[in-house]
């Protein structure tokens, strides 16, 4: 066997590629047809999702399994690695398992925290195409989000140089767009902060419209959550043609429809819509689509993704971005909502490391050795950042869901700390399970795998935290104070203006929330570690993605453009000349 403790993740990657099954293979073991496969080169394949779904549309369901966690530390608590062990976990007892994680960005990927296919031996491979744009959704991505921008900054521009007859002939009609409510960005897959605030259209009058425009990246764009919530071609085509790229003088919106743009933005996307199909190093399927980010975005995998796991398999597994303040509320209360899957059972993932960070541990930075207070036995700080794990078991069961708690673990971990969090794990109500898959495989995770069977074959039940007809204000109180444990919630004067205006919209009681805040602590301050009490929640902006179906309030101070740091992974990323083998990917 591999061993994770001595060989670098790239490494394990590249020696379980050696003896990985063909993949058609995995879709037959999936159940997919031949005839719904698309290949993809040599390693991996589409599914054609129309014809899964039309096929499967009276399926039985399977049991459907949400991946979530505490607040994590800058360096990740393992969520990924956890739903690939949790898949091959089950697979070991004999389950018919699939699992749905999203595809990486190339931000983190090149910069600090890596790639995103697991690690040790918890692994989605193969690695190299994983990391590096697989089947291209990001890309296309981009190039739909892109094509929005050009259009707009054309129409500006030809606006400004020609009266409405000149216009006419040309078949326009003017838009008179304020170029300062334009609320769509540049995107690039990169963290590049350099570009979060530039100035575009310098030069003559045939060079552009000059205004003030910025970058985010790439799987914050709206085109990214419509990806993850599109039910279908033509789903994805009308929510395309609603996303508001600006607003005109009067206050109108304008949209991509009223720039005539949004067909051709699906063109880039239909390919898209299908996703990608990878397997574990111990070959369960695994099904690749949509992206990260639910601190600044929806972060989930798909709800197309889903439909074809819960649809072919006994127990389909996905995951939802960082803790369950973020990744989960999203899952529960939109995803859910939209796509009319429940979920039969919610991991929660703890390490030792992170607890005792929230219980008041040394700071930790992604790059530095950790401090000798995360690799001691500490049961004293260890159970005063247990808070934060109660917290987050607070949220999942106010679901109506029982958590499964998983017990990250780590080799520096003693009988005692994993003593101790499983008995305040089960003195709250959640099962507890140690798991120590990234070391072992599936086979470290038989403990996780036989709880959350058992927990997935109870019944729960399941609900929503607000309907829909709850107002926007009222809302975002809620999940503020039943999610976050905030006191109350202050609408800064931009998000009280935009929250009077939305006031007025039919269109926002059909909209959900997607609330955009750190994912670095409960609160809206990235350094308040542990269960912060006593704090008002600070929403400076609202913004509205009439395409996925989005209210967005903004929390805090977050940026829609990660930086780069200092000691970026792309330092130690390179190719063999005489393989071609990529190596350094982590």
């Amino acid at each position: 066997m591999l061993d994770p403790t001595k060989l670098a993740d790239w490494q394990i990657a590249e020696a379980a590629e050696e003896t990985m099954l063909p993949v058609q293979e995995i879709a037959r073991k999936l159940g997919v047809l031949d005839s719904e496969l698309i290949p993809w080169g040599r390693q991996l394949a589409r599914i054609d999702q129309k014809a899964v779904l039309e096929r499967l549309k009276d399926a039985p369901k399977g049991k459907y399994i949400d991946v979530t966690a505490i607040t994590p530390t800058p360096l990740g608590e393992g969520k990924t690695t956890t739903t690939l062990g949790l898949v091959q976990g089950l697979g070991k007892l004999g389950a018919r398992v699939s699992g749905g994680i999203r595809q990486p960005s190339g931000g983190p990927t090149f910069n600090i925290k890596g790639s995103a296919a697991g690690g040790g031996l918890a692994q989605c491979i193969p690695l190299t195409p994983f990391s590096l744009g697989l089947t291209g959704d990001i890309d296309r991505i981009t190039n739909a989000h892109n094509l929005a921008m050009v259009a707009l900054t054309a129409r500006m521009q030809h606006e400004r140089n020609y009266d409405d007859a000149q216009l006419a002939k040309r078949n326009l009609k003017r838009l008179d767009i304020d170029p300062n409510r334009v609320q769509m960005k540049w995107i690039m897959d990169f963290c590049a902060q350099a570009l979060r605030n530039i100035t575009i259209g310098k030069g003559g009058k045939m060079d552009g419209f000059e205004m003030e425009s910025g970058f985010a990246i790439s799987v914050s764009s709206e085109i990214m959550a419509i990806l993850a919530v599109a039910e279908d071609l033509a789903d994805l085509r009308k929510r395309i043609g609603k996303i508001v790229v600006a607003y005109s003088k009067s206050g109108a919106p304008v949209t991509t429809a009223d720039l005539e743009v949004d067909g051709a933005m699906t063109a880039w996307m239909v390919e898209a819509l299908n996703p990608t199909l990878m397997q574990s190093i111990e070959g369960q399927p695994i099904l690749v689509h949509a992206g990260p980010f639910a601190n600044i975005a929806i972060g989930q995998s798909s709800i197309i993704a889903d439909k074809i796991g819960t649809a072919l398999s006994e127990y389909h597994v996905t995951e939802s971005g960082f803790g369950a303040d973020i990744g989960f509320e999203k899952f529960w209360n939109l995803k859910c909502r939209y796509s009319g899957l429940k979920p039969d059972c919610v991991v929660v993932v703890a390490t030792i490391r992170a607890l005792k960070m929230h219980g008041g541990g040394p700071e930790v930075k992604p790059g530095l050795k950790l401090d000798e207070a995360y690799t001691k036995e500490n049961l004293g700080l260890l159970e005063k950042g247990c808070d934060n794990l109660l917290a987050h078991i607070e949220t999942v069961k106010k679901a109506g869901v029982k958590p499964v708690v998983c017990i990250n673990s780590f080799y520096t971990d003693t009988p005692a700390e994993i003593a101790l969090v499983r008995k305040i794990s089960e003195q709250a109500g959640a099962y507890a399970a140690l798991s120590e898959h990234w070391l072992k495989g599936g086979e470290g995770a038989i403990e996780l795998a036989e709880a959350v069977k058992t927990a997935a074959n109870e019944p729960n039940n399941f609900h929503f935290l607000y309907n829909l007809d709850t107002p926007l204000k009222e809302r975002v109180e809620l999940i503020a104070k039943e999610v976050y444990g905030a006191d109350g919630v202050e609408f800064l004067p931009a998000a009280q203006e935009k929250l009077e205006q939305l006031s007025k919209d039919p269109e926002l009681a059909s909209m959900g929330t997607c609330m955009v805040k750190t994912h670095l602590s409960l609160s809206h301050d990235p350094t308040v570690k542990g269960r912060p009490r006593g704090f008002t929640l600070p929403v400076r902006d609202i913004l509205v993605y009439k395409g996925a179906g989005f209210v967005v309030p903004v929390a805090g101070d977050i940026k829609l453009m990660p930086g780069t740091g200092s000691d970026p992974g792309f330092r130690r990323i390179d190719v063999d000349v005489n393989t071609g083998k990529v190596h350094g990917l982590f």
